[in-house]
């Protein structure tokens, strides 16, 4: 998919900011004349996350097409349409879509939002329909009513935390517990009571907590996850520090940021394959080329076992007496993530992938990631329903 105009990243942060989950197409010229499209990795995990179509199990050929009701969201007027899901005969059975009505709609290289709702899916023309100007009018429109249906309702236990995070600020400048880079976090949770440990879970009654020093500039962690090295060719961090890590204060470490949109220092660079719905991370290096993957689905899980609900909660750093102390000022709520947005954002490069490996004095080696992060000025397209709060 080519990289969206800010117009576009605007419309889609409208969409996000009112819970609006959704998964984007481009169709081409040929694609238009031909009535088709790729129905990418995302496409697909959208359509299967919403219990509207499997093709994993789906059959090749014609008789075993899939039509879904579908509808085409003008700025006055919803149209009626039929979606065909269906795999070919042809080019290995790769995942097709298409809309009826489409070619009057859409020209080609325009970015189409599709929205599952309620069994049915409906299509906006990102680039073209007046998002923000329809969800403004008093009066009533297709595109207004159907996001209105689709928001989501706020949860009791946010307000019990939002609580406790206000007599927390209220308490000023409070010393950190340890004197390390988490130490934010680890003070935090330790005047929760909440004990330190490496679950995956969230950590206040499935809120996830992200503490940070108040510095906008700096990538929020989202969660960590190793390749899988079952279908990776290399197996293990340790490889991966031996090809490419750099020799810091003599210990060997790799500490650096890999993105989709352009190589590292150590020439690695990632990339979406949407075939095999893999992110998968790539050398410069002609003898080792792509060598480890990760599944888009996997991810996708990470996601949203982390990020269901999330406190992310900035704090100012504060030097008293020689001693770092954190004074929590600010909390920005956010809810379920949309998943499919989370692909595009990779591609986008607003999410990267961070390494964290280090060999220590004993030989072994630490991962601390793979970290994934990502920029603060997506947070919204990421996250619906964003509310901001003052701990002062």
């Amino acid at each position: 998919m080519r990289l969206l105009s800010e117009q576009e990243l605007n419309k889609l942060k409208l969409l996000t900011d009112r819970s609006v989950e959704l998964c984007l197409l481009e169709p081409t010229k040929n694609g238009l004349e031909k009535s088709i499209m790729d129905a990418t990795s995302t496409v697909r995990a959208y359509l299967k996350s919403n219990s509207i179509h499997n093709y994993e199990t789906q059959k090749q050929g014609p008789d075993n097409k899939i039509q879904i009701s579908s509808f085409i969201v003008s700025n006055t007027s919803l149209f009626p349409s039929n979606c065909s899901l269906y795999r070919p005969k042809t080019k290995n059975g790769d995942a097709r879509i298409w809309f009826k009505g489409l070619n009057s709609y859409a020209s080609s290289n325009d970015i189409l939002g599709v929205i599952a709702f309620e069994k049915k899916l409906f299509v906006i023309n990102i680039t073209k329909i007046e998002i923000e100007k329809l969800l403004n009018e008093k009066s009533s429109n297709p595109l207004k009513d159907l996001i209105a249906e689709i928001k989501l309702t706020k949860s009791k236990a946010s307000q019990e935390l939002l609580l406790l995070l206000k007599e927390i600020g209220a308490r000023g400048p409070i010393p950190a517990c340890i004197n390390a880079d988490t130490a934010v976090g680890r003070t935090l949770e330790s005047l929760l009571g909440i004990n330190i440990n490496s679950s995956k879970n969230p950590d206040y009654k499935g809120i996830e907590l992200k503490s940070f020093r108040n510095k906008r500039s700096n990538r929020k962690s989202l969660f960590a996850q190793v390749p899988n090295w079952n279908e990776s060719k290399f197996k293990s961090s340790a490889e991966i520090l031996n090809a490419f890590g750099y020799n810091r204060n003599k210990d060997l470490k790799l500490y650096c940021t890999v993105s989709a949109i352009a190589r590292n220092s150590q020439g690695l660079k990632l990339r979406l394959d949407n075939k095999s719905s893999q992110l998968v991370e790539n050398s410069d290096k002609p003898l080792i080329n792509d060598f480890v993957i990760w599944e888009l689905e996997m991810l996708h899980k990470r996601l949203l076992e982390k990020h269901n609900e999330t406190f992310w909660i900035a704090a100012d750093s504060v030097i008293i007496n020689g001693k770092e102390h954190f004074l929590y000022t600010e909390v920005e709520h956010t809810k379920k993530p949309i998943i499919t947005q989370f692909d595009i954002l990779l591609e986008q490069g607003s999410i990267t992938l961070d390494h964290l490996i280090k060999k220590t004095e004993t030989g072994g080696v630490v991962e601390k990631g793979p970290l994934f992060k990502i920029n603060p000025k997506a947070l919204d397209l990421l996250f619906p329903s964003s509310s901001i709060y003052s701990l002062l």
